[in-house]
């Protein structure tokens, strides 16, 4: 087993032992990152900021100053603005551009003493389910069975090719309908989204301001929780931050949910589910009342306008947020004809600088948003997303821990699989996760067990807000009981 494999957990506990160095650890994420270059993940590597970061590790491993991440080699999704390091959304608009600061969760990173090997690939602006929509071509899931290639998720899909195929001990990702949770259920790793607020967004590209958090994607529960930690805290940048101190999340991975009450929401039980998946849903069910937890039905009633109403707010915001594109002040601007004014240049910058799948939502939170729509579409959806997030509170209050539910409505697809004239075939990969979002409450994927080809398959767990902890020790159980230990088999 190569250095490269292990996890947060048992990297930090190498280094720290000096049994490896963290520049020989990093060398051999280094070279596994090269190796990987099918899978399309990395998009902007950085080898020599990595061994100079990992040189700055050993230096501080050596003095006895080793903080939670110190020396730990990391792939940071390419939303994350890192100074003086490409950040481009995997869009050609920003084509170019680097940053003149770090976003508060990088600059968390790097005084954690984290190794950043490079950039992720990711759907363009985090808007798809398949990392399809990314400038660079889409990252290429790890677990291959036959000679089809699949999706590894979206948008964090770079983010969970390079865990899941061990280019990197772990990575960050950002989930605004599930782009955490999905990919991680589609590779076999962890996933976390936050509640709302707990990690700052400042310095992450937006898409939906109201529904981005960053989180992030690991080899195990433990790593989340210690990543986690080190990701989190109020941050005076981001008004939206909430001003609450972080617990210690690996602390409460006692491994104990005896007495706890699990929901099982009826809802979730659609029609057509694959019979894998609720045979899986099933299996964790059992997996969590043998570990000593009380089972109960649970409805959430207005479930099935969750998507509808996602698919109005996001791109309403993202209509909004994305408007600052528009060739003058940085990224890409469209060559001009003679005579060509002010509104050309925009039309054209952003014609050339945005993907199909960005325009369209661009052009529909557009729609909504206008004097005609606004209270037949936006204003209704939001209604819609109140009532949402008042079945979790009803459902919490009445004395439910955690809420057990698929994450996706099936393993990975193959790459193009799902290409069509309509959108909405690609939309349905999100009925499991974007609820979450629009309740802000945080939720974690597992992978339980591998589907009758050999595709990993993955449960996600909802919790109360601010409870990251408690529900981390749910996932902990289940991934415990689950020991879910298959590996992709190496082909690239």
């Amino acid at each position: 087993m190569t250095a490269n494999t292990l996890t947060i957990d048992a990297a930090r506990k190498a280094l720290r032992s000096r049994e490896m160095t963290a520049v020989e650890l990093t060398e051999t994420c280094i070279a596994a990152m090269e190796a990987g270059a099918g899978l399309n993940a990395f998009v902007h590597k950085t080898p020599e900021l990595a061994l100079d970061q990992a040189k700055a590790a050993d230096a501080r491993l050596a003095a006895g100053d080793a903080p939670s991440l110190c020396g730990i080699p990391l792939g940071i999704k390419d939303l994350f603005c890192v100074k003086d390091v490409p950040t481009q959304a995997a869009s050609n608009i920003l084509k170019g551009f680097r940053p003149e600061y770090d976003s508060t969760v990088t600059s968390r990173l790097f005084e954690a003493g984290a190794v950043m090997l490079g950039k992720l690939n990711m759907d363009e602006f985090a808007m798809g389910s398949s990392n399809e929509n990314s400038a660079y071509g889409p990252a290429v899931n790890p677990w291959k069975i036959d000679e089809a290639k699949r999706t590894p998720g979206g948008s964090s899909g770079g983010s969970a090719s390079a865990v899941a195929g061990d280019l990197c001990i772990a990575a960050t990702g950002t989930d605004t309908g599930g782009s955490i949770r999905q990919p991680a259920a589609f590779t076999g790793i962890v996933g976390i989204k936050p509640t709302y607020g707990r990690v700052s967004r400042y310095g992450i590209v937006a898409y939906a301001s109201s529904l981005d958090q960053a989180g992030p994607m690991t080899k195990s529960v433990r790593d989340a929780a210690i990543f986690l930690q080190a990701m989190a805290g109020h941050d005076a940048k981001d008004s939206t931050s909430a001003d609450l101190p972080v617990p210690d999340f690996e602390a409460a991975l006692t491994g104990d949910i005896r007495g706890k009450t699990i929901g099982i929401p009826r809802e979730y039980r659609l029609d057509g589910m694959s019979s894998e998946v609720e045979q899986l849903w099933n299996r964790g069910t059992e997996m969590l009342r043998d570990a000593g937890a009380k089972i109960v039905d649970i409805s959430l009633p207005h479930t099935k306008y969750a998507l509808p109403a996602y698919y109005i707010i996001a791109p309403a915001e993202a209509s909004s947020n994305l408007a600052r594109y528009d060739g003058v002040r940085y990224g890409h601007r469209a060559e001009l004809d003679a005579g060509d004014g002010i509104a050309d240049m925009y039309e054209k910058t952003r014609a050339q600088g945005f993907g199909a799948e960005v325009q369209r939502r661009v052009m529909v939170g557009a729609y909504v948003l206008s004097a005609g729509f606004y209270d037949a579409y936006y204003n209704k959806a939001r209604k819609v997303r109140a009532l949402i997030k008042r079945d979790f509170e009803l459902a919490f209050a009445d004395g439910v821990d955690a809420i057990l539910a698929p994450a996706t409505p099936s393993p990975a697809f193959e790459l193009g699989a799902m290409a069509s004239s309509d959108p909405v075939e690609m939309y349905l990969n999100d009925v499991f996760t974007v609820t979450v979002n629009l309740a802000g409450l945080p939720g974690v994927t597992v992978p339980v067990g591998l589907d009758k080809s050999g595709l990993p398959m993955g449960l996600q767990l909802i919790g109360k807000p601010w409870e990251e902890g408690e529900l981390l020790n749910h996932a902990y159980v289940l991934e415990r009981a689950a020991g879910f230990v298959a590996k992709p088999a190496k082909w690239w």
